[in-house]
């Protein structure tokens, strides 16, 4: 075989590895989902997000919660028989209004147990979703973050207190019209908030926990720990079962050219005379 074949081979290879490796990966997710759904006698539903690389301009383009998300939520629950149990495992920065509150909807509504499993983090409209669980389980270093809205690029929250802080005729037109729905964003995120704690709590608390969450107290980005969680009431758990972290390594970040992050992919005991890292 001449050099110019062995060249052309090379291209194919190249250009056909990646679908392989994707089939391999669908593959062993699926026989995992198959293989938890067997243990649990559940429906898993997994909700996770990647930050994507776009393959000619190279810029990173994170996903988030949309409608189609929404949709797809929506049809795997209407497929599931109202008795039984679903496992939810959501790794998301949150993502639109409309299409969380679908999905908290669909899962509170759910007549057999609802377990929302975080083993990373649920910000935002994740938190929103969790919040819809009979049970919230998330690893003992996850997060879940406050509901409360953004309009563009700015919190709703800091919208209202700026407009507060100065009298009509100091403020442009446009602010005021932001400043009237950033209102009406918070009471509805909060009112949707209310009726899916209200049945984990007594209204009091409810009302609370739902105005804590979205009034803005805290940066959109605030880690609310598993710790924070139980503190504020929440039904949670940290006993996160094995087979749902390694479901998570099956979702891996799209490849880049230099890992930012290196270790020795084995468990690691005192007294092994190698070095791990990563």
């Amino acid at each position: 075989m001449d050099a110019g074949s062995l060249i052309w081979l090379f291209f194919i290879f190249s250009m056909l590895q990646p679908i392989f490796s994707r089939k391999l990966l669908d593959g062993a997710r699926t026989r995992l989902i198959a293989k938890i759904e067997n243990q649990r006698g559940s429906r898993v539903i997994l909700l996770a997000h990647r930050q994507e690389t776009m393959s000619l301009l190279g810029f990173p383009l994170m996903k988030y919660i949309d409608i189609n998300d929404s949709e797809e939520v929506l049809r795997a629950i209407d497929m599931t028989d109202p008795e039984v149990p679903v496992d939810l495992v959501l790794h998301t920065p949150g993502g639109l209004v409309l299409a969380a509150t679908q999905i908290a909807r669909a899962i509170h509504k759910h007549p057999g147990k609802v377990t929302v499993f975080v083993p990373h983090y649920a910000m935002s409209g994740g938190t929103l979703i969790a919040l819809a669980a009979d049970q919230i389980i998330m690893s003992p270093h996850a997060v879940l973050g406050p509901v409360d809205p953004q309009l563009g690029q700015y919190p709703a929250a800091s919208i209202l207190r700026v407009v507060a802080q100065k009298s009509v005729d100091e403020i442009d037109d446009q602010t005021l019209i932001l400043a009237d729905q950033a209102e009406k964003a918070i009471a509805q995120v909060r009112s949707t908030a209310q009726e899916l704690l209200k049945d984990k709590c007594n209204p009091d608390r409810a009302d609370e926990l739902a105005a804590m969450l979205s009034e803005g107290r805290w940066t959109h980005d605030h880690a609310i720990t598993f710790d924070d969680a139980k503190e504020f009431g929440l039904c949670v758990s940290d006993d996160m079962p094995e087979e749902f972290m390694k479901l998570m390594t099956l979702y891996p970040q799209p490849v880049r050219h230099q890992s930012t992050v290196e270790y020795l992919p084995i468990p690691k005991h005192g007294g092994d005379s190698h070095t791990a890292r990563r």
